[in-house]
């Protein structure tokens, strides 16, 4: 990887980080309503990973899904739009935090419903192999969507049919406020792929190179026309579960001992140790993303609620 897509990463992921800062603030501000969650500690998953695809591969995944709409390359003013529920939002308002989406980008939306989007995965991935296309759909999960029927139904019939899909599970160590341990009867996610005949490989979230490799390989495996693959990527969620959480299910002292391995710090010390990318470099790139996200606020502010004349627009397929 050359030094001006390392460098595009590096923005990526900071863009990511001062994007979910910002919304923090403007949610507990009022100006953002109903759920969200925050991808904060989990950039270098969305951003490598979705740096290992091509254009014709799908990602679709759940509500934390901020930091994958940027990665698909969602421009920041119409993810910023969309949190605040405006007409300029990539969902025109109407998606908010949890369903954002844009498949001119081959970006299948953010789903709320806990591991409601990964049938969708598998519909998506069969229709693909019908049409004869190319095209992988990258689906992305928390591992506590593995506990339920949705993602037992969704990835058996992707062997059964062998289906050019990657399962991708954000492993962030809590579904909610339940610690994998008290909710899965295996310790390691990865081995329910071994059920459905699978290969399977277990990841560093925290390293974005880790992801970005591990990705590309499994991506370009599954396009030989093998059938589906499995990452589990370990990673943790620095922030509550949605910003009503407590989080009175882990200590402080958890927390801050996985923050000494920030995604965005464990990159910057190989990018200024390993690249010899020199360090105003690295700091005119984070001006760029705080400058970036501060001019999205300003457009989202300034631009209009929805049209209550548009109430029913999309509610239907207008006939050809």
């Amino acid at each position: 990887m050359d030094k001006a897509k390392l460098l595009d990463l590096y923005y990526q992921m900071v863009l990511i980080r001062r994007l979910e800062e910002s919304g923090a603030e403007l949610y507990q501000a009022g100006k953002i309503g109903g759920f969200m969650h925050l991808y904060i500690g989990q950039e270098a998953v969305s951003t490598g990973l979705i740096a290992a695809r091509q254009l014709q591969d799908r990602v679709i995944t759940a509500y934390r899904d901020h930091g994958v709409a940027i990665n698909c390359g969602i421009p920041v003013n119409q993810v910023m739009a969309e949190l605040m529920g405006k007409a300029t939002g990539i969902s025109k308002g109407r998606g908010g935090s949890m369903h954002m989406a844009d498949v001119t980008r081959n970006f299948w939306g953010g789903h709320a419903i806990v591991g409601a989007h990964m049938p969708i995965a598998s519909g998506l991935a069969l229709g693909d192999k019908y049409a004869g296309r190319d095209g992988v759909t990258i689906c992305m999960f928390g591992e506590g969507a593995t506990n339920i029927g949705y993602f037992h139904e969704a990835v058996n019939l992707s062997k059964v049919w062998t289906l050019p899909i990657l399962w991708v599970c954000e492993n962030n160590v809590y579904g909610m406020g339940t610690s994998v341990e008290r909710a899965s009867a295996v310790s390691e996610i990865q081995q329910k792929a071994e059920g459905y005949g699978m290969v399977h490989e277990r990841v560093d979230g925290m390293d974005v190179l880790a992801v970005y490799e591990a990705a590309r390989k499994a991506i370009e495996t599954v396009r030989s026309g093998s059938g589906p693959e499995m990452l589990e990527i370990m990673t943790y969620r620095f922030r509550g579960h949605s910003m009503g959480d407590p989080e009175r299910y882990r200590k402080q002292e958890e927390v801050r001992k996985w923050e000494e391995h920030d995604p965005i710090g464990i990159f910057h010390a190989y990018l200024t140790g390993n690249e010899k990318i020199a360090v105003d470099v690295l700091e005119e790139i984070e001006m760029h993303a705080k400058t970036d996200v501060q001019k999205a606020v300003e457009f989202a502010e300034a631009s209009p609620e929805p049209d209550l004349g548009s109430l029913f627009d999309n509610v239907y397929v207008e006939e050809v």
